[in-house]
């Protein structure tokens, strides 16, 4: 069984659990009902790739296809839209954005793919009510992430440094009017200083070829780890964690990142 075939074959089950006598759940479903699950999936996707598990992978990837296909189905039943139009539709798009592979358009690097890419883009959105360059990131992004592909698209028109050391010094100027809002004590101006540092920080991992939602994604993971060698620690000492010292718990968690670094 071909690709198409394989597709064809699970619009049809899609079709069919949706249809009278079919599946009671999945009819019952709407499109506000099943978003968490298209939510869950993709980033079921993004823990397969991160553990580099590959036959999850590709379970993962078939229950994110699912999710698409649903959303599909419901929007055929209310004669909105179809699977084929979805597929078609993101086709053209590719064809359209890829003038360097299906036309005669020369490029030297990835670099001018990119700008091509957002040139082509702002073209198809002449038309729409928006019409920035920053337009189309979801605000339900996660937050580190959402800034990254903002300061990409940004400096896909050149709004951007001209290297990390320039970051570099952006992000020091943040802290320091983070400090002089600390000592004011305005929290609304905390707060926006705070935000200016982690955006600052978010466009130095992007000069850096740093993804900061994985960076942190990872530190959160070193933290529980780390922290789960310090209770393990007491407790083996018999040791309420309540009663630990900050000092104790510090040496305890250098020990964690020393063994860490020796493996």
């Amino acid at each position: 069984m071909g690709a198409a075939e394989a597709f064809a074959e699970l619009v049809c089950i899609m079709e069919r659990l949706r249809a009278p006598g079919g599946c009671p759940w999945d009819r019952e479903q709407t499109r506000e009902s099943i978003k968490p699950y298209l939510i869950e999936e993709a980033y079921e996707v993004a823990e397969a790739i991160e553990n580099n598990d590959i036959d999850e992978l590709r379970t993962e990837l078939g229950d994110l296809l699912l999710q698409i296909v649903f959303h599909s189905e419901m929007a055929r039943e209310e004669g909105l839209f179809t699977v084929e139009d979805v597929v078609r539709g993101i086709s053209e798009k590719m064809i359209r954005r890829h003038p360097h592979v299906f036309s005669d358009t020369q490029v030297k690097d990835s670099g001018e793919v990119l700008r091509n890419w957002a040139r082509i883009k702002a073209e198809e959105r002449k038309d729409s009510d928006d019409t920035s360059t920053v337009a189309g990131v979801p605000r339900a992004m996660p937050a580190l992430l959402r800034a990254h592909r903002l300061s990409e698209k940004a400096s896909r028109v050149g709004f951007d440094w001209d290297n990390a050391n320039e970051v570099l010094d952006k992000v020091r100027e943040e802290v320091a009017e983070l400090e002089t809002a600390v000592q004011l004590g305005n929290p609304s101006d905390v707060e926006a200083e705070l935000g200016d540092l982690l955006f600052a920080l978010t466009s130095l991992g992007r000069h850096l070829g740093i993804q900061s939602e994985d960076a942190l994604h990872r530190a959160n993971d070193r933290f529980i780890r780390r922290f789960r060698y310090i209770e393990a620690r007491l407790a083996e000492r018999q040791q309420d964690l309540h009663a630990a010292s900050v000092d104790e718990m510090n040496q305890l968690w250098e020990e964690a990142k020393a063994r860490e670094s020796s493996r």
